[in-house]
């Protein structure tokens, strides 16, 4: 034990004094991955590293099993019939296209010409699809935004832009193609007053929408046109008028997670008034969204890397049990390898619990 409490203090400071890599996941975090070594989640019944699924936040046997007989036969007509009869006002219609979306990217990716045929196919096979559009769209975007400067980049955009137009067009009450053009907003730099009319459309249809707001939160960040008090003010004015049962109160912990300082070597950050509150909404909107409620999962992963932080390794345990398993969420896909970026803050959530008496039977179920 006490070598257990000792790899835990040094695995902290090392999270204090190497902490560009560490807190966006995006550069390597090689000075904690030693963690993983001191503890064993599997006796907490947790999924090993290697059969960890990168694709969804959380689970969706539907759209698991429509992805996979598309990818095994190249046949677009079980997303087809997925996007058909999944509600094209409910979130999950969103999840469902950034993820179908998302494989078509990842395919492409892989094999440059060929991947992602069955969504060419798709489009051509049914121009009046409205799923077909929106997954298109949203896959154009997708492999803009991975290259900005690649010469194609705002062609790629204009055309992205086409094509929401046109699933807008097939399915005049589905907010998913502006959500998809909020994205474009980003990379084009669309003026504040532009942005805000694309938003009001979004906020027609779903005024409520999670995934929508966290997509728009990223226009209004430092990092692309906005600020940090922009960014903080959107997502305050969202939770402060989120119906009940809403997953809005937990924006704010997002817009903290994007303003992070680049170099902290404050180690009670994490236990400040501020990332505490936005905390303890995030806490709050999952106990009272529906369980099944698809964006939870995002809320979820984003928890489990504050609340270790935190050094609040119970509440992190309880996060784990609900989204072990799956890991295509922020922060882990902000890495290369998010498998992996994961496995590190469970292991020291773990480690954690351990360190303070904790066992698999006393972990509550």
């Amino acid at each position: 034990m006490e070598y257990l409490i000792f790899l835990i203090a040094i695995v902290m400071i090392g999270g204090v004094l190497i902490v560009p890599a560490v807190r966006r996941m995006r550069g390597g975090s090689e000075a904690t991955r030693g963690a993983v070594l001191a503890t064993d989640p599997g006796a907490y019944g947790f999924v090993p590293r290697d059969q960890l699924d990168v694709r969804l936040p959380g689970p969706d046997r539907e759209l698991i099993e429509a992805l996979e007989e598309v990818q095994r036969t190249q046949d677009w007509q079980p997303a087809a019939r997925l996007l058909a009869l999944t509600d094209a006002s409910s979130e999950l219609r969103w999840q469902r296209v950034q993820t179908l979306a998302g494989a078509a990217a990842f395919e492409l990716a892989q094999a440059p010409g060929q991947g992602g045929m069955w969504l060419r196919t798709w489009r051509v096979a049914a121009p009046e699809d409205p799923g077909a559009a929106a997954v298109h769209a949203e896959f154009l975007v997708r492999r803009a935004l991975r290259d900005p400067s690649s010469d194609d980049f705002r062609m790629i955009l204009e055309e992205a832009r086409t094509v929401c137009a046109e699933a807008a067009r097939l399915a005049p009450g589905d907010p998913v193609p502006y959500i998809t053009e909020l994205g474009i907003a980003r990379g084009l730099a669309y003026r504040q007053a532009d942005f805000e009319e694309l938003w009001s459309k979004v906020t027609e249809r779903a005024p409520h929408h999670m995934g929508a707001h966290l997509a728009a939160l990223h226009y209004w960040c430092e990092k692309w046109h906005g600020s940090q008090d922009l960014a903080d003010a959107f997502s305050h004015a969202a939770a402060g008028s989120a119906p009940a049962k809403s997953l809005l109160p937990a924006l704010p912990l997002f817009a903290v997670f994007e303003h992070l300082p680049e170099a902290n070597l404050v180690r009670t950050l994490y236990q400040s008034a501020v990332v505490t509150r936005a905390i303890e909404g995030a806490l709050f909107a999952v106990r009272e969204a529906p369980a099944d409620h698809p964006v939870q999962p995002h809320v979820r992963h984003l928890l489990v890397w504050f609340l270790v932080r935190a050094e609040r390794y119970a509440e992190a345990m309880e996060q784990l049990r609900h989204v072990d398993g799956h890991v295509g969420a922020i922060p882990w896909s902000y890495g290369t390898d998010p498998a992996a970026e994961y496995t590190v803050y469970r292991a020291l959530a773990v480690a954690g619990w351990e360190g303070r008496g904790g066992t698999p039977a006393t972990l509550p179920r």
